[in-house]
């Protein structure tokens, strides 16, 4: 089912002249009921003075534009952004430009004093952007789209993971804690798996969420969608398991897929904290506020340059409360939910990173481990079936008896799809055909495994 709407949906005002969610239009999309299009800057829940200096920059960048192309930039409608342009006019800080006329739209520039408070905004603070959203309405679209609101059954868990070789009970408590909402830890030797198989855990929600653009605290704004971890829902629908709904929603708020954001080795501690860069005077929201409704992993735990017991130190309040602290540049500090599911990644033993007091606090841990005969000849199977490759049976009997059980090297399920790659470059190198031989498959083993023959 495709929701379609014609126009933008209208918002009805609570007694504060605040858009109130379910105020939208009969048949609007949920999005849309979420976050209804603000009709007035009272609606935005924004200081006016917030706004009337955003709109200066965007008119320093866009030399001049019109009320139009500022909705666009500023992501608000054209009564919010036409409400501004009056503001501003009256104060003498724009005036039409007769250098262009748009679609017969009056285009506007800014005066000459315009320009000069256009600039001293600028020097405050240089975000140049959509608009942002009041703390308070981040927080209150967040919750809508909680992990708390959703139930995770076996059933949705299986099919899943159908298309993996996945153990049945390891399958289980990995859905089990995702009910309990709380942190997890899984372990394990390298290659058995586990990065892999926990970022496809946010599949099992199976909707997406709304992320700003940028909040504001108070008149500070914190930049907060992120290209690199954000995933805007496509034009078309069809690959996902929700409707493709309308644009008919505040256009500050960007329809995502649900977070995974996955961080290792390289993350430091001041990644998880707002960060100001003094050089552009941008404020940015620290890692597990652009994952909020989905997935914060923290994987290769211990390779950190920062010591792992500061790492887990941090998330022992926000695991507990839900609630997380932050502090501006200037020493402000304001609260935020922590709406994510906070998964650790480590193939170190947990108990030489964290003392049990503190493993205690996690609901679960969970580990994955290297394969069986029966589990790696599956895996094997898929492999080949994916490179079209055709099985043969004596191939993988050498593999696992001669290579695997008689060097001692545990079968992890990595190794099948990495051994096969090996012998299709060599095969692909010689141009020669796919013939899955002893030689071939020794040549891969020893290019593969390390060696320290004496």
């Amino acid at each position: 089912m495709e929701l379609h709407q014609n126009g933008a949906a209208s918002a009805a005002a609570g007694p504060s002249g605040r858009v109130v969610a379910g105020a939208a239009q009969a048949g609007a999309s949920p999005f849309a009921e979420v976050a209804p299009v603000p009709r007035s800057i009272e609606q935005t829940g924004l200081p006016a003075q917030l706004l009337r200096e955003l709109l200066l920059k965007h008119m320093l960048e866009a030399t001049n534009a019109t009320v139009r192309e500022l909705g666009s930039r500023m992501a608000l409608s054209g009564a919010v952004v036409g409400e501004l342009v009056q503001l501003l006019r009256n104060e003498a800080l724009l005036e039409v430009s007769t250098a262009r006329i748009a679609d017969n739209e009056l285009a506007f520039r800014l005066s000459d004093r315009g320009r000069l408070e256009a600039r001293d905004a600028q020097m405050k603070s240089g975000y140049v952007g959509p608009a942002p959203v009041p703390l308070d309405d981040f927080v209150r679209v967040g919750a809508r789209y909680s992990l708390l609101n959703h139930k995770i059954t076996k059933q949705r868990v299986d099919a899943l993971f159908a298309d993996m070789v996945l153990d049945a009970s390891l399958k289980d408590i990995l859905g089990v804690a995702l009910n309990t909402h709380r942190a997890m830890f899984v372990y394990g030797p390298a290659g058995t798996g586990k990065t892999y198989t926990i970022s496809k855990l946010v599949e099992l929600y199976g909707d997406a969420c709304l992320v700003p653009h940028a909040i504001a605290v108070d008149t500070t704004v914190i930049r907060l969608f992120d290209p690199h971890l954000h995933r805007p829902l496509p034009e078309s629908g069809s690959e996902l398991t929700i409707p493709r709904y309308s644009e008919g929603h505040d256009r500050r708020y960007v329809a995502c897929r649900r977070p995974v954001v996955l961080v290792g080795g390289e993350m430091t501690l001041d990644q998880l904290e707002v960060s100001f860069e003094p050089e552009t005077r941008i404020y940015q929201a620290p890692l597990q506020l652009k994952a909020t409704n989905g997935l914060f992993i923290i994987d290769d735990m211990g390779r950190q340059q920062v010591a792992p017991d500061a790492i887990f130190n941090r998330w022992i309040v926000p695991m507990e409360t839900r609630k997380d602290f932050l502090v501006l540049n200037n020493g402000q500090h304001f609260e935020v939910p922590f709406e994510v599911q906070l998964i650790f990644s480590s193939n170190i033993n947990p108990l030489d990173l964290a003392d049990e007091a503190f493993l205690r606090r996690i609901g679960f841990k969970v580990r994955f481990d290297y394969v069986d005969g029966a589990a790696y000849d599956a895996i094997w199977r898929q492999e080949l079936q994916k490179a079209g490759v055709e099985y043969r049976p004596e191939a993988i009997k050498y593999l696992i008896d001669k290579l695997h059980r008689k060097r001692d090297v545990p079968m992890a399920p990595c190794h099948p799809r990495d051994l096969l790659n090996a012998v299709l470059s060599r095969i692909n190198y010689l141009d020669g055909e796919a013939e899955l031989s002893e030689s071939a498959l020794n040549w891969a083993w020893d290019s593969y495994f390390v060696r320290l023959d004496q």
